[in-house]
């Protein structure tokens, strides 16, 4: 070995693997600086240096090392910075590149990894069996938040979150697909090919740097006659030259949801030593695609016997992986411990290399001929029907113990490194998310795909297929072309056994992991059965087996397995846990994206803000929108302001910005079925040009939504909501037409947006719009109250309402939203002229509360009906169903004594009730007195001359002219139950 090959590591092999030794990164682990070749991760660069100690456990702080080679990877869990600003905790090794710079730290150690205090915690873990915290938490309760919860908090997590805040940017895409492949290892790039050649849309998925999967570490298989790997990047490069295909590397499928709707990770320039300034550092991709092809491939399993966690210790794969494609030999004197043929192929090519392989221990009586040839003729010593009970070593493993199976004939072996495998576990955790539902085969141990819930296909290992031909022929059937590619390979996925736990024992003082990441060990799991114990996600919820950050992908068969064999049954009958997405962790960043900052809580603004601000309008945040609150003049103070402004309104005209109020179109031959179904009241019947007032209600009968909607023609209605209420509005339309009336022809689009919505009100609203209104009478026999008309306002199409919140004449102005500062501009200045004024939401408040007008959300709560309101009138009697037609017929919704909505006005006219106080019919009553309702709006009315409110009172309605009391801090004030009309009892006003 050279000089310079030797600086990269005294374990790196010569001659092996794929990476370049010629470029070459510098990177510091725990202070100490090593040499890594572009194109290493973490995980293998420290191999190469013989480091294979990098973390400590959870809960015991045993010293681990690196057991996988890739996202699986439950012990190696860095804490990766580029500076003081750019570092991120719980970082996979075995994923994390390499890049010159980076400064690499171990976790959960102190005051350093080779000596941690808090590895006593391995003295005393008989005191930390599975479930321990659930039984010494509870007693005594009042030790929970002073000394339980303090150290729990002191102790949890692996890695230490950061303090400062996060100054890379994240970026967001959207995108459509015909076809979505999750994998691209030989099966994924087969069907990209094949999907590609029907022209369709394909967007091709693999979570690491370059394509080939499996094929990173077996060298056994060839592609028409090509080296796998080599044959791999050939056809991701062919496939990246085709316009119809996107291929998108070091990208994570990490959920999958509903209607083939896929959650995406790209992890941008984690792995460049100097990103550009723009560059993202990670990228989530939302991508609806009309199918989904699965080639996730297997997930190979650890053995489970004494000490199994021992740093040197890892997956067969692993060690192949390390070996072929970065070039790094996991030790020199290796053992392999197997219940699974794959672990033989690790075996001859760690020999071949020039690795001491010490022995391989087969607790199998009889493996595969195929593969006992070989090793005889490489000079391998093969132990068959035995059994690895038991590893020593302290930061990293210097022997095992082997004895034959059923007998106590043990010797000591000496190893730098063990490798280990039970099998594999076919990837289905994307089919799982996807609602499929899995079936056990017996014959070769695992769970496999079954039922489909979505256009879905499995494809390859995942799918349980073992033989390379098959597989692609599942590949070539599942992307619908017609292509031919030959495969061949020896390395088989199938066989191998579940528990593999010869070692295990019902020793209750030997510790064989399971769950490395949560030190959760089989006598964890029996204890578990023991304590009563029988579904699979009660054992892992007792046990947390399963419940790491790596979501269980090593540990939960093992965990299954012990537990049929504990409880006696068949592992079908013991159950599965939930896959839940997402897949591997996604960060915080990736998931925020550009919502954070200034745009975290975006503010959104009418197309009128501006001038409104010229004009002095005060603002207030009604959700996200910026909406102007009152215009105060020069000495004024908000209650002055709003008083001036009610008395306008009511005396010539105010011009009020609606543009906020949520807009729906709903347009189609069935839009008026689709109203009727969703609105308590009819829409068959209102005829075009006319609009009326609807409630719409939950399931449960509650008010869910009002609003005016208009009827422009047969098959268009302009459907306005509450400002608030636009987004769950449309959603709950959306729900409602996709999921019980898709037979309905109709097409649902937000346009809240779209219109500015300029609101004349008052006695010479006609007479100030007039002018701008072309070609159309707006008189009140031609025009009357409750009509629409699309027109031309100042040569701009619009859509006119005749409609009022405040209880006088009154008319919505829409218009493009780019059109609607030049048309506000003009009216506002016409009623400016005529004595007019501008006014905000909280005139617009008291002026609707004067005409006993209610505001969902605040004079509801979620529990009132139609009736309840005062609205029985807007439910249809002659309608046989619309949502929330069997809620409202429930008994407790039609009995008497319920709270309704009532007006309130006080003994003395200058008090201003709280909103939200409590009402009582007895003030004298002792405590705790009995609650009859609260006051939902309360209000100073200068038009009244005296204070309002509306309040929900049991039995309201029939309290009318009752005097009931509200006890306050300092007083009782009493007040008189009215109806909720103050002003213009007639309604007179409204008409013109």
């Amino acid at each position: 070995m050279s000089a310079s090959a030797k600086n990269l590591g005294a374990y790196r092999i010569t001659g092996a693997g794929r990476l370049t030794p010629a470029r070459t990164a510098r990177f510091t682990f725990d202070g100490k600086s090593y040499t890594a070749m572009e194109g290493d991760t973490v995980a293998s660069a420290l191999l190469a240096h013989g480091v294979h100690l990098v973390g400590r456990s959870f809960k015991y702080h045993r010293p681990r090392g690196i057991l996988t080679a890739g996202p699986e990877e439950p012990n190696a869990l860095l804490d990766v910075s580029r500076d003081a600003a750019r570092r991120q905790p719980n970082v996979r090794a075995t994923v994390q590149e390499v890049f010159d710079g980076a400064k690499i730290s171990s976790q959960n150690r102190w005051p350093s990894l080779s000596f941690d205090v808090g590895a006593v915690n391995n003295l005393f873990s008989p005191f930390f069996a599975a479930g321990f915290y659930y039984k010494t938490f509870m007693w005594p309760k009042e030790a929970w938040t002073k000394v339980y919860e303090p150290f729990i908090r002191r102790a949890a997590g692996l890695g230490v979150a950061p303090t400062e805040e996060d100054p890379d940017r994240y970026a967001n895409r959207f995108a459509h697909c015909d076809v979505l492949i999750a994998g691209a290892g030989v099966t994924g790039l087969t069907a990209a090919l094949s999907a590609a050649s029907t022209g369709a849309e394909v967007i091709l998925v693999d979570e690491q740097p370059e394509v080939g999967g499996a094929l990173h570490f077996d060298t056994s298989t060839t592609i028409d006659g090509q080296d796998g790997y080599d044959w791999a990047q050939d056809t991701a490069a062919k496939l990246r030259a085709m316009p119809n295909v996107r291929v998108l590397t070091r990208t994570t499928v990490f959920g999958y949801y509903n209607h083939g709707f896929l959650g995406l990770a790209e992890r941008v320039s984690d792995h460049l030593d100097r990103p550009g300034r723009d560059t993202p550092r990670e990228r989530l991709w939302q991508v609806r695609a009309k199918r989904v092809i699965l080639a996730t491939g297997s997930i190979e399993r650890h053995m489970v016997f004494a000490n199994n966690d021992r740093p040197g210790i890892m997956l067969a794969s692993a060690a192949r992986t390390f070996l072929n494609h970065y070039g790094v030999a996991v030790g020199r004197n290796v053992g392999v411990y197997t219940a699974h043929d794959s672990a033989y192929e690790a075996a001859f090519d760690l020999k071949r290399a020039g690795v001491h392989i010490v022995a391989v221990v087969d607790c199998r009586e009889r493996p595969g001929e195929a593969v006992l040839e070989e090793a005889r003729a490489l000079g391998i010593n093969v132990l068959t029907g035995h059994a690895v009970m038991d590893t020593a070593g302290h930061l990293r493993i210097r022997s095992m113990t082997v004895a034959r199976n059923g007998n106590f004939d043990i010797r000591k072996i000496a190893v730098d490194a063990l490798i280990v495998s039970a099998g594999w576990t076919p990837s289905v955790h994307l089919f799982s998310q996807s609602r499929g539902k899995l079936r056990w085969d017996e014959a070769s141990q695992r769970f496999l795909p079954d039922l489909y819930a979505q256009d879905c296909v499995s494809i390859g290992a995942c799918n349980g297929t073992d033989d390379i031909g098959e597989a692609i022929d599942e590949a070539i059937s599942g992307g619908g072309g017609r292509i031919a590619v030959q495969g061949e390979s020896r390395f088989a996925w199938s066989g191998g056994m579940i528990g593999a736990a010869e070692g295990a024992g019902p020793d209750t003082t030997v510790k064989a992991f399971i769950d490395f990441q949560h030190d959760v060990t089989a006598k964890d799991i029996r204890l578990a059965v023991r304590e009563g114990m029988h579904s699979i996600e009660h054992i892992k919820r007792f046990t947390t087996n399963g419940m790491a950050s790596d979501q269980g992908k090593l540990s939960n068969m093992h965990g299954l397995a012990i537990a049929a064999e504990m409880l006696d049954r068949p592992i079908p009958k013991v159950g599965l846990t939930t896959f839940r997405a997402p897949y591997t962790p996604v960060t915080y960043g990736t998931l925020v994206s550009h919502s954070r900052g200034e745009l975290f809580d975006p503010a959104r603004k009418t197309p009128m803000h501006e001038l409104e601000a010229a004009e002095g309008a005060e603002f207030e945040d009604v959700g996200n929108w910026k909406r102007a609150w009152y215009f105060p003049r020069r000495g004024e103070d908000m209650a002055t302001a709003v008083n001036r402004e009610c008395r306008t309104v009511r005396d010539v005209a105010g011009v009020f910005d609606a543009s906020t109020l949520g807009k729906i179109e709903v347009v189609g031959p069935d839009a008026a079925q689709f109203l009727n179904l969703l609105y308590t009241n009819a829409w068959d019947t209102l005829q075009p040009g006319k609009c009326r007032y609807g409630i719409m209600t939950r399931e449960d009968g509650f008010i869910y939504d009002d609003g005016v909607v208009g009827r422009l023609a047969e098959d268009r209605f302009h459907v306005t909501t509450t400002t608030g209420g636009a987004p769950r509005v449309l959603h709950h339309m959306e729900d409602y037409l996709q999921t019980e009336f898709p037979h309905l022809k109709v097409w649902l689009t937000s346009t809240t947006e779209q219109w500015a919505v300029i609101a004349v009100q008052g006695p010479k609203a006609r007479e100030i719009i007039q002018p701008f209104v072309e070609g159309m009478d707006i008189s009140n026999e031609t025009f009357p109250h409750m009509s629409v008309a699309e027109c031309t306002v100042m040569g701009v199409p619009a859509r006119l309402f005749r409609m009022s919140f405040t209880g006088e004449l009154g008319f919505e102005v829409n218009v493009p939203a780019d059109y609607g500062p030049a048309v506000w501009k003009a009216i506002w200045e016409r009623a400016k002229g005529m004595g007019g004024c501008l006014y905000g939401t909280e005139a617009m408040h008291v002026l609707r509360a004067e005409k006993g007008y209610i505001i969902v959300g605040q004079d509801t709560d979620g529990t009132v009906t139609p009736d309840d309101a005062g609205l029985g009138w807007a439910v249809s009697k002659k309608k046989t169903d619309f949502v929330g037609i069997r809620g409202l017929k429930r008994p407790d919704l039609v009995r008497d004594g319920r709270k309704q909505l009532v007006g309130l006005r006080t003994n003395r006219p200058s008090d201003v009730l709280e909103e939200g106080a409590q009402i009582v019919a007895d003030p004298n009553q002792p405590k705790p007195m009995t609650m009859l309702g609260h006051v939902t709006s309360a209000y100073w009315s200068e038009n009244c001359g005296r204070s309002i409110a509306m309040a929900l009172v049991a039995g309201g309605r029939e309290r009318i002219g009752q005097t009931l009391y509200i006890p306050m801090k300092d007083r009782t004030i009493a007040v008189e139950v009215t109806d909720t009309v103050f002003f213009d009892k007639e309604g007179g006003r409204i008409h013109g």
